[in-house]
């Protein structure tokens, strides 16, 4: 693991939603690549989540299509702009979705509250990801689900390599450590890893996890 990597100090709250507000409009641009590069993984993740579901960093609201009928969705993020585009994308699939603004590493819910907690390429970006890991178990019930899709470094030393070299660059553009290893920082937060799928060489991990109460 690159010393670039998950110990690299995130940025803080305020620089991200700045960040990610400016960046709010490209998200929505490059959906049809997302779901052509990401669409399998979500639907095969995502598609997994039951009753009250909780979408943490939720952004545009990517992960909304994938979710299975019938589940109740709340999802949170720091950046007005991103939920703004997010509450268009709910309207549109016609989805009753509560989103609201709130910090990942204080989640504004009770403990216990949700059946299912995701989230797509957002540990690489939280100041503290154990952190924010920590307050996805919290509102996870015992017998719940956490579903993460990540960036993750390559396990094909010419790709790591090169995603080290670029690390500094892309962490200053968009506030994220793209070449984590996702595993470790779950396992850091103490929760209880019950799947992982890897994808594109390693760079995309789909990882189920419990929450160890």
């Amino acid at each position: 693991m690159s010393a670039e990597n998950s110990e690299r100090p995130g940025k803080s709250v305020d620089e991200l939603r700045r960040i990610y507000g400016d960046a709010a409009a490209g998200f929505d641009r490059a959906e049809p690549f997302d779901r052509l590069l990401l669409g399998r993984s979500r639907r095969r993740l995502f598609s997994r989540a039951s009753g009250r579901v909780l979408d943490v960093a939720c952004g545009t609201g990517a992960n909304l299509p994938y979710l299975p009928a019938g589940v109740s969705v709340t999802g949170v993020d720091l950046s007005q702009e991103m939920l703004n585009r997010a509450r268009r994308r709910a309207d549109e699939l016609g989805i009753d979705a509560d989103l609201r603004e709130a910090d990942a590493e204080a989640l504004p819910f009770e403990d216990d509250s949700f059946d299912t907690v995701v989230s797509s390429l957002s540990t690489c970006t939280f100041p503290d990801p154990v952190a924010a890991l920590e307050e996805m178990a919290r509102v996870c019930k015992p017998d719940g689900r956490i579903l993460l899709l990540e960036h993750g470094r390559s396990g094909v030393e010419p790709l790591a390599k090169l995603q080290d070299r670029f690390a500094p660059w892309h962490f200053e553009q968009m506030g994220c450590r793209w070449n984590q290893t996702p595993e470790h920082v779950v396992s850091d937060a103490g929760l209880d890893i019950d799947g992982v799928r890897h994808r594109y060489l390693g760079i995309l991990t789909e990882l189920v996890a419990e929450p160890s109460h």
